[in-house]
């Protein structure tokens, strides 16, 4: 007898097939009938938040849209029409990647260039622990991949999970990860004192009625917020263990300088208001990004000529050293679900590992940053060797590999203090490396701060793997990703890779202020960003997928 899902099923089968005859560049369109045996809810293949009508200057709250679809892709494999009855589930994770968690009254940041440099300021930066809480609870009540029914295995962060190396935002990550109150505020205890409280008219002043660029295009005010921004509130934390990833912007000040260039500004009794018309903060910006050497010398001479405000001094801005990032996740009070160390094998390092992500399927963590490097990566010679070791220790089980850097970002092949003479590596060796071992079927990774999918084709079929880059959860779209092992047995496994949004209301209300009202505006506010760039969304081709490749172990 054929049931009703059977029926449905068979269906599906059949216009996958259609779809897949008639697809250009080996990239097809899946029909709706596809994602029918598939649990769907709290994912974007559901719903989406998309702008709605606009209002006066051009603000557009967002509202509930249509999901996105989801691509089947076969550059690397071809989907066998059965598969949706005969797949087994082999592994089923959340990817959360860039939540540059802020401290937005900190001296050590140059907001002042962001009509330079757009993450340099962004309106909604004052909430990214109540947007990564309400991102929790997603994943929390999710609890298993749609596509296979498996439970989430665990959590893993691919970097920049601080966007400064602060000791506060790295209690903050890590209390909103392993459960615990959350009190988003350095510096003074009763009042906030970054720039939109008392800088100028170049960022959003939420609590002023009086102009602004960012009023300018609608943006309200909204009287408390700042003071809601900074309020205690608490966090679940994951019900599944979690893994943590270094990142660039846990490495180096704001992600691009050198350590010991202006370590200063953390402690330091003043934070800039520069003018961005003044000559210095475009020399500034431009310092950042080509020889940040020059910083030293005009940071000191802004430091007497101004403009500033006063900052309280906190201890709890000191930047951490990479030591201290892996030893501080040995805390008990951040275990959570664990494992004790999150991956990390030791309080005193390395902070490279490899993990258990689910039986037969080894995860591999690198660390792909360079402390000379501005804000691309490299991996050292040391590394790479270790990296080596472990693909061929492990030729029985299925790799993931996860990294913060992108392949297309791995290019500062400058001496590393960090690994003082070894040799660095940029992302083509990499890459080179991953198809050499046949048991490789991804690599997982952020940075870019947008969705996108790459095949790597290796000299065999079986030597070839996917790269998986998912968006940020600081700039809009503000995503994360689940990603799903199957295997399909009939010589192929598919990693399916749903995105998901944090569970917060689409459209905000300014006059709910509370911990799940912010999370909202969190995200009205990112896609409102003077900065927004709809490229980081991707082709739609990048979002929610199916990638095949050839099983490497049958």
């Amino acid at each position: 007898m054929t049931t009703r899902r059977g029926f449905l099923r068979a269906g599906a089968a059949a216009a996958l097939a259609t779809a897949t005859a008639a697809a250009t560049g080996r990239i097809a369109h899946a029909l709706p009938g596809t994602t029918v045996s598939a649990n769907v809810s709290g994912t974007t293949l559901e719903r989406v938040s998309v702008p709605g009508a606009a209002r006066s200057g051009g603000y557009r709250p967002l509202v509930d849209g249509t999901g996105w679809p989801l691509y089947v892709r076969q550059e690397l494999a071809t989907a066998g029409g059965a598969r949706e009855t005969t797949r087994a589930p082999l592994a089923s994770f959340v990817q959360l990647t860039d939540m540059h968690i802020v401290d937005a009254q900190s001296p050590a940041r140059f907001e002042f260039i962001h009509p330079f440099q757009g993450p340099a300021f962004r309106p909604q930066e004052t909430l990214t622990t109540q947007g990564a809480v309400s991102l929790v609870e997603r994943i929390n009540a999710l609890r298993s991949g749609p596509f296979t029914g498996r439970p989430f295995d665990c959590v893993i962060t691919t970097g920049d999970n601080t966007d400064n190396r602060e000791l506060a935002e790295l209690n903050w990550f890590q209390t909103v990860l392993s459960g615990g109150t959350i009190v988003p505020n350095t510096g003074a205890p009763d009042r906030f004192e970054g720039l939109q409280a008392h800088g100028a008219a170049l960022y959003w002043q939420p609590e002023s009625p009086y102009w602004d660029t960012y009023k300018d295009k609608g943006f309200q005010q909204i009287p408390g917020f700042l003071r809601a921004a900074i309020g205690a509130h608490t966090s679940p934390g994951l019900t599944m263990p979690w893994y943590a990833v270094v990142g660039n912007h846990d490495d180096g000040l704001l992600g691009t300088l050198p350590n010991g260039i202006a370590d200063w500004l953390y402690l330091s009794p003043i934070k800039f208001d520069i003018p961005h018309t003044d000559p210095a903060a475009l020399a500034i910006a431009r310092a950042i990004t080509s020889d940040p050497a020059q910083l030293g010398p005009m940071l000191a001479q802004l430091k007497l000529s101004g403009p500033v405000i006063p900052a309280t001094v906190d201890p709890k801005r000191s930047p951490f050293s990479p030591r201290e990032f892996v030893r501080r996740h040995f805390d008990p009070a951040v275990t959570g679900p664990g494992p004790v160390g999150h991956g990390f094998s030791s309080p005193d390092g390395p902070t490279w590992y490899t993990f258990q992500l689910a039986p037969g399927v080894l995860g591999i963590s690198l660390d792909t940053t360079n402390n000379l490097g501005l804000a691309d990566g490299s991996i050292g010679e040391r590394q790479l060797a270790w990296l080596v070791a472990q693909l061929t220790a492990h030729p029985d089980q299925l790799v993931i590999v996860f990294s913060h850097h992108t392949s297309k970002t791995m290019g500062a092949k400058l001496p590393d203090p960090e690994e003082p003479g070894e040799k660095q590596y940029d992302g083509g060796v990499v890459v080179k490396t991953l198809t050499d071992h046949p048991n490789v079927i991804a690599w997982v990774n952020g940075h870019t701060h947008k969705d996108e999918m790459i095949a790597h084709t290796g000299p065999t079929p079986k030597q070839s793997f996917w790269e998986i880059n998912t968006a940020s959860h600081v700039d809009f779209p503000q995503l994360a990703r689940i990603i799903e092992v199957a295997d399909n047995r009939d010589g192929t496994l598919s990693l399916f890779t749903p995105l998901i949004e944090a569970a917060s209301p689409a459209t905000a209300n300014p006059s709910d202020l509370s911990a799940k009202g912010l999370a909202s505006l969190y995200r009205e506010l990112s896609y409102n960003d003077v900065h927004r760039d709809d490229a980081l969304l991707g082709a739609e081709a990048d979002r929610n997928c199916e990638l095949l490749l050839t099983h490497p172990l049958r």
